[in-house]
Parts: structure tokens; C-alpha cells; sequence
């Protein structure tokens, strides 16, 4: 499990980062300017409303110490590459989905490492580990920054190059999503056994709210139907790698996944479960208002 933890997890987060970066370019950045009302609503949900929801769980369901960590962890995390495909899928505003995973991503080095030791320290006490926030956000720079701008910088050289093997990196970042998902889950079972009672309904609660407060707030934002699908899914589709790849930063590089990369883990598998029927839902709706 050493090697999953220090090897193999920087690696799949580097490539998964790398294939977002593939599908950027310049436009994605500067468009936030023309579409300031829609981009600060998504950011909204995500930086403000999606961390106070977690927060709020964690305490209604009684989550103490690395698992109550882990949740405030995950919800500090910006939405993945994920979250543009369903997008598309829901036929939402795909360029917005896209500007807001690069730049809330892209801050995300400087972000989370303060976030999670506010966090660290108030759900863990005297137990907290001890880490620096300077050294996590040079790694997180490092595995999270670089690759976006190595692949932002391969679009931008060779689009021919990028054509042929975006479609490969998508599946590929998929893949290592799911045994990411798997090792972090097995190297926890006897802990997600014993916590699934109540890490089950925190984490899909916590989905089925953001996915609510996304739709709310593009609704009383008076967004059009593809903005509101967009901020939807952004809200409620988190980056669940990257929390699970951070855990460990935080918590030590021991021996195996720490229990605060568990409640991420059961995250991945159940933002898919409430978020896959709610696109359905959103594509037949755009559908019938384009042949309405």
C-alpha cells in the first residue's frame, strides 16, 4: 500500500490534471469576464455553499475526527473533468462548466491547504497531525497546477497531437478515478463497514443538497436553462482524487489510504448515483424545449 500512497496516487493525479488541462485553452480563462453573473454563481456554490453544507453534515450526523475531516476535505475540492462530460451530457453550457473546473482548480493549490488545516484542527484537536500548509501547497502545485498547464500548453502547440489522444486520457483518467475509488475503500474496509451507516447518508446527502442549492441558485439568478444545468452539476460533482490523493499529505504518508480519504471514496461512487438520473432528467427537459 506504500507504493499506492506515494507513488501511484501523485502519478494518477498528475495524468487525471494533465487531461483536464488537455481540454483548455485561453478562452476558458478570459471568458469569466463576459459571463460574471453565471461564473460567480457557480463559484458561489462551490467555494462558499458546498463547504458551509458539509460542515453542517458532518455535525448533523455526528462525524468526529479524520472522517469528519475528510468530508470538510472533499468539500474544498473543485469539480473534475467529470463534471464537463455531464455537462455536455445534459446539454448545459459546456464553456462555463469548463471555465469554472479550470480556475477553481487551478486556485485550488492555494485553497485547500488552508481550508483543511482550519479543518484539521477543529474536527481533530489535540490529535491533528502536524503539517505544513506552505509545503502542501507546493505540492499540491506540483501535482495539480503544472500538469493542468503542461496539458493547456500541449492543446495550445499541437491540437492535431491533442485530437488523437484526448478521447484516450479521458478514459484513462476514468480508469485510475475507479481504482483510486476501490483502493481507497479496501484499505478501509473494517472502517467503512463500521462507518457506512453514517458516512453513507452524510456524503449522499451532501450530494443531493449541493445538487439542490445549484439548481436554486440559478434559478433565483435568472440564468437560462443551460447556465442552470451547468452551475447544477459544478455544485454537485466534486473532484473526489484529489481529496483522496490530498488525504494523505495531510494525515502522513504511512502505511495505506488514511480513513480521511474514506468518506471521498464513497462520494465518487454515490455523486454518480444521484447525478446521472438528475442529467437525464436535464437533457430530456433541453430537449423538449428545443423542439418546443
Amino acid at each position: 500500500m506504500d507504493i499506492l500512497v506515494q507513488v501511484v496516487l501523485p502519478i494518477s493525479l498528475a495524468v487525471i490534471m494533465f487531461s483536464l488541462g488537455l481540454g483548455l485553452q485561453l478562452a476558458d480563462f478570459t471568458r469569466v469576464l463576459t459571463r460574471k453573473k453565471a461564473f460567480l454563481a457557480g463559484a458561489l456554490c462551490q467555494v462558499v455553499l458546498l463547504p458551509i453544507t458539509a460542515f453542517c453534515l458532518a455535525l448533523a450526523f455526528g462525524l468526529t475526527g479524520e472522517l469528519a475531516a475528510g468530508v470538510m476535505l472533499l468539500s474544498f475540492c473543485p469539480s473534475g473533468t467529470t463534471s464537463n462530460v455531464l455537462t455536455r451530457l445534459a446539454r448545459g453550457d459546456v464553456a462555463l462548466s469548463v471555465s469554472l473546473t479550470a480556475l477553481i482548480s487551478l486556485l485550488s493549490f492555494v485553497t485547500i491547504p488552508v481550508l483543511a488545516g482550519l479543518s484539521v484542527r477543529y474536527f481533530m484537536g489535540e490529535a491533528a497531525p502536524e503539517f505544513s500548509v506552505f509545503a502542501l501547497a507546493l505540492v499540491m502545485f506540483a501535482l495539480v497546477v503544472v500538469p493542468v498547464l503542461l496539458g493547456l500548453g500541449l492543446r495550445s502547440l499541437a491540437q492535431g497531437l491533442v485530437a488523437r489522444i484526448e478521447g484516450l486520457m479521458m478514459r484513462l483518467s476514468m480508469a485510475l478515478f475507479a481504482i483510486i475509488v476501490v483502493a481507497a475503500i479496501a484499505s478501509n474496509w473494517a472502517l467503512f463497514v463500521e462507518n457506512l451507516a453514517r458516512l453513507g447518508p452524510a456524503t449522499a446527502s451532501l450530494v443531493v443538497i449541493t445538487l439542490g442549492l445549484g439548481l436554486l441558485v440559478g434559478t433565483l439568478l435568472r440564468l437560462d436553462a443551460a447556465e442552470r444545468a451547468t452551475i447544477t452539476i459544478e455544485a454537485g460533482i466534486q473532484n473526489s482524487t484529489l481529496a483522496i490523493s490530498t488525504a494523505p499529505l495531510i494525515v502522513g504518508l504511512g502505511v495505506g489510504l488514511p480513513e480521511m480519504a474514506l468518506p471521498a471514496a464513497i462520494h465518487g461512487v454515490l455523486m454518480y448515483t444521484f447525478a446521472l438520473p438528475l442529467v437525464a432528467l436535464l437533457r430530456s427537459r433541453a430537449g423538449r424545449v428545443a423542439h418546443g
